[in-house]
This record gives C-alpha cells, structure tokens and sequence, in this order.
C-alpha cells in the first residue's frame, strides 16, 4: 500500500513576472531558506515580457504577467507574492485575487520600518531609481526613506549581478548608513535575493532581504485568513466582457 504524503502546512506562490528563469530560482531559493517548515513554496516565471523590470514601461507589462500568473496558479495556495520590487500589478491582483497577495517592495519596507525609523534601497542599476522612488511613493512611505543608492556602470548577467557586485553593494550600504543615516538597508531586486543573509555581519545596520520579508509576511496573512472585502476599494470589481485573455484570467474578470 503507498504511503500517503503528509499535506504541506502552507503553500505560497511566488511570482516572478518577469521571464529570467535563472532569477525565479533565485528567488524560490531564498523563499524556501526563509519558510516555515511545512511551507511550501510554488515558483513560476512570466513567458512573455522582459529580463527585469527597469522602467515603468517595463513594470505595466510584468503587471500584466503577474496577474495572468496569479490567476492561472493561485488555485490549492494560500497566499502569493509579486516576487519584483516595484510591486507591479499588486494593486490589480488585490482587485482579483481570493487570496492574499503581498509585493516584495512593500514587504521590505514594511519589515524595514519595524527594524528603524529610515530605511535606505541599495540597488545594482540608476535605471531603477525613478521606479523604485514611485513605488515608495505609492506604499505611502516617502517621510521614512532615507536613500535609494544605486550603483553606476554595466554588468554581465541579470542572475550573477549580486556575485558580481556583492563588494560594490556593501560598499554602497556603508556610504548609505555613513551619508544618509539609514537605520535600515534593503537591498532591492529580485536578482538580489538571497545576498542579505550573506552579507549582513558586513553592514551596519540591519539589511532586509525583499523575497525572504515578502515570504514571511505571506505566511502571516495566509494563517490569519483575512475575507475578502466586498467593500471598499480593493472589492472585487463587477464582472465585464474580455477579449484576448488566458482562460483564467478571463474568468477573474469575466465570470466566462
């Protein structure tokens, strides 16, 4: 007779709408180090779309991705995660979605403000600067930002970015304490996930990892089991025809 495998305790789908598969298992990676036990961590990656998200061109079309991946796989999970820092298409996936969802940018930030009153985002490329600057902005928390750091010049792959550049980024964490007196660094990316644990006896202050908060905090939402509000702004909006769509989504948005 085979044995039946125990359920896991929690199962949380992190989303990567972007379409580097070498940065989803990063991420899957560093969601599974900060898991509970018994929490299981379902990954996927956008098939359409670019490398990483730079611009706000580039984040509305990982919104579009992230939701068209939350829809198709949030069946049998108990929470998700916009594994990208900016959040694209969290407010939208708030919208749709029956389960909770949760972006990495305001995961990190959020854990960052219970760690000190400012916080600094240490990131690998200025692109990302005026995204990441909106995204603040959005989560209502430009009074505690410190800094967004950044570094300058090219690098050779979107995957090994934080190898490449790891002495850089510390380097960049201590002028952001020392400059802008940041009693918290993020270091910002999903292609940085996974560097916080590695690094943090190397910076002064405590340095959140934006995939391992965002995990965490998913995990939360996902034991409290919040309703879904049939009121408010994030209510479900009424059903209306769609053209185009993924099957799922479509039915998300046109009940077809």
């Amino acid at each position: 007779m085979r044995r039946r495998l125990p359920s896991p305790a929690m199962r949380i789908l992190m989303i990567n709408p972007k379409t580097s598969t070498s940065v989803t298992e990063l991420i899957a990676t560093a969601a599974r180090a900060a898991a509970s036990p018994g929490t299981e961590v379902v990954a996927v990656t956008a098939t359409t779309g670019v490398p990483y998200i730079a611009t706000r061109a580039e984040a509305q079309i990982g919104g579009r991705a992230a939701l068209e991946l939350l829809a198709e796989h949030a069946a049998g999970c108990d929470a998700a995660v916009i594994a990208a820092f900016g959040d694209p298409g969290l407010g939208g996936a708030r919208e749709l979605s029956p389960i909770p969802v949760v972006g990495m940018a305001e995961a990190a930030m959020l854990t960052a403000c219970m760690l000190g009153r400012r916080f600094a985002i240490v990131t690998f490329a200025s692109a990302l600067a005026p995204w990441f600057r909106e995204t603040v902005d959005y989560h209502g928390l430009a009074g505690r930002l410190a800094g967004i750091h950044t570094l300058e010049g090219r690098f050779s792959g979107i995957a090994t970015v934080q190898d490449e550049k790891e002495h850089l980024l510390i380097d960049l964490a201590g002028r952001a304490v020392s400059e802008s007196a940041a009693d918290v660094v993020i270091l910002a990316g999903a292609p940085l996930a996974g560097l916080a644990a590695r690094v943090a006896d190397r910076i002064a202050v405590p340095v959140v990892d934006g995939v391992a908060a965002a995990l965490r905090q998913a995990e939360t939402l996902a034991a409290l089991k919040p309703r879904k509000a049939t009121a408010g702004t994030f209510r479900k909006p009424d059903l209306k025809p769609s053209t185009g769509l993924p099957p799922a989504l479509a039915r998300w948005i046109s009940g077809a």
